[in-house]
């Protein structure tokens, strides 16, 4: 599932296009995000690919969506 991350006031958020949801970034598994798992407000979580740490945002990657 394609997911949009940016910081936006000091906040990291996730967007995704598909269902035109935007919701803050509300735990990572890794300090520097990439290769971890993120969680969203609503409770969603994705794993994120291998990145490296310095990456720009915004940027649009391809996550895995876990759970149900």
């Amino acid at each position: 599932m394609k997911i949009m991350i940016r910081k936006a006031a000091g906040v990291l958020t996730g967007y995704l296009p598909k269902k035109d949801l935007e919701e803050p970034i509300v735990e990572m598994e890794k300090p520097e995000m990439w290769g971890g798992t993120v969680t969203l407000a609503n409770g969603w979580k994705f794993a994120l690919p291998e990145m490296a740490a310095d990456t720009r945002l915004p940027i649009t990657v391809e996550a895995r969506k876990l759970g149900e």
